[in-house]
């Protein structure tokens, strides 16, 4: 019979993790990663050994289903891992199997005493030898005890109450990266000189936006507010929208001859798709910066300010801190997001780790040309950062420059679990696809 032990995700440490499986090498072993009563099928361990055996496994997950209290259950599908997902909250639900051969690679490998990212070290470990499988098929029910939405799930991992978790997840990601040639060293990144070339004004704000009546002015007044030290235009493109956006955009482009108003002959452009659109356009400026059409700037001198941070260090891209904040601009849980967690030395490596890189996004508008942005809605914007972080320098303004409105108009305000894993699929092909650059680029210098 296997055995089924109690393993948090989070919080285990490396010692406590390495003597649960000392005691059951040469064994198969279930481990709870929640603490809560699972309900297991009858051939659920079973099941998972006969994937294990036939896959050469040293891990394997499964989907599974959810009591959403009363009589309501809800199916809870996961996803393929791959080699790009190195998130340490990465879902493997409530039960994973170790095999034998999973539990000696974890033991054999070297590495830091963690006090809290043991599992997340281990499974990396496995990872880095041997598959982790999923099963496609529920074989467990488990009680939901996080009704949260997923929009406000997605900041976790940057709340400042669990900074030390993430310094460690962060060590042993970095650890695994180097032993498999991901790692990028410090000073990696290529300056460039942001004076070459010409162009019509200093910086563009960009604003993609579709059916936003409620809030695009907004945006608007917020870019054209701003206070800086050369020419700027605000460059929007309008997505075919239908609602009463594309007139509001067109009265405040006779009022005023910076806003651009772009409505694109094609009809099938998402987020990145208009992006560009925009950056490619001849009037976009050398500086090219993010706003949403939800969203507003601090204040007056963020398009400044970001300039400022372009003109200091041969940055190819800059980022900001925002806020964030309801309708009405009070704040919201977790408040700022500055991701401190970003160094010089190892940011380019962490953000392989996590799932967003922060807001407002600012780029040289040459380098963002060249690398283009994917013609999708969401994780356009990681997929250029993560390139952009590998390849050249990347400046950060911890001060809030941002303010990131939600409401329940937001796209991303309450996904389903499908579009969750959906979204988290893609990103991670993003993260598989850089890391593979960033392999090949390493063993070939």
């Amino acid at each position: 019979m296997i055995q089924t032990i109690d393993l948090p995700q989070y919080g285990s440490s490396t010692q406590y993790v390495k003597e649960t499986l000392k005691a059951y090498r040469g064994q198969y072993i279930l481990l709870n990663l929640t603490g809560r009563e699972v309900t297991i099928t009858d051939d659920a361990a079973e099941r998972m050994k006969q994937f294990a055996e036939s896959s050469g496994a040293g891990m394997v997950y499964s989907d599974y289903v959810k009591t959403m209290g009363a009589d309501a259950i809800a199916p809870a599908p996961l996803i393929d891992i791959q080699a790009g997902s190195l998130r340490d909250d990465f879902d493997f639900g409530a039960l994973v199997l170790i095999t034998p051969a999973g539990i000696d690679a974890y033991l054999a490998s070297e590495g830091a005493d963690f006090k809290t990212a043991g599992f997340y070290q281990m499974r990396l470990a496995i990872q880095r030898v041997l598959p982790i499988v999923r099963v496609p098929q529920p074989l467990y029910t488990i009680a939901e005890t996080d009704f949260r939405t997923s929009g406000q799930k997605q900041f976790d991992y940057v709340n400042p109450r669990n900074r030390d978790v993430q310094i460690e997840m962060e060590a042993a990601c970095t650890e695994y990266l180097k032993l498999i040639d991901g790692y990028l060293k410090p000073g990696t990144g290529a300056k460039v000189d942001a004076t070459q070339g010409s162009f019509p004004v200093l910086a563009s704000v960009i604003i993609p936006v579709r059916n936003r009546e409620r809030t695009v002015a907004d945006a608007v007044k917020s870019a054209l507010s701003q206070q800086l030290d050369g020419p700027y235009n605000v460059i929007v493109v309008d997505n075919h929208s239908t609602d009463n956006t594309t007139q509001i955009l067109s009265d405040l482009a006779k009022a005023d001859k910076r806003l651009v108003h772009i409505i694109p002959e094609r009809t099938d452009l998402g987020i990145g798709g208009c992006w560009n659109l925009a950056v490619n356009d001849e009037r976009c400026g050398r500086f090219a910066v993010q706003l949403d059409s939800d969203d507003l700037y601090s204040g007056p001198d963020t398009l400044q300010k970001i300039v400022d941070k372009f003109r200091e260090g041969g940055y190819s891209m800059v980022i900001g801190s925002y806020r964030m904040c309801n309708f009405n601009l009070e704040t919201l849980p977790p408040g700022i997001i500055d991701h401190k967690e970003w160094t010089d030395e190892n940011g380019p490596n962490n953000a392989l780790r996590i799932n967003g890189l922060g807001a407002p996004r600012a780029f040289y508008t040459p380098v963002v040309r060249e690398i283009g942005f994917p013609n999708v809605s969401y994780g356009e914007d990681y997929a250029v950062a993560i390139r952009i972080a590998g390849e050249y320098r990347l400046g950060r303004i911890f001060d809030e420059l941002y303010l990131c409105r939600r409401w329940e108009g937001n796209s991303d305000a309450a996904l389903s679990a499908e579009k969750v894993n959906a979204n988290n699929l893609y990103k991670d092909s993003l993260r598989t696809t850089e890391l593979q650059r960033r392999i090949n680029t390493n063993r070939n210098n």
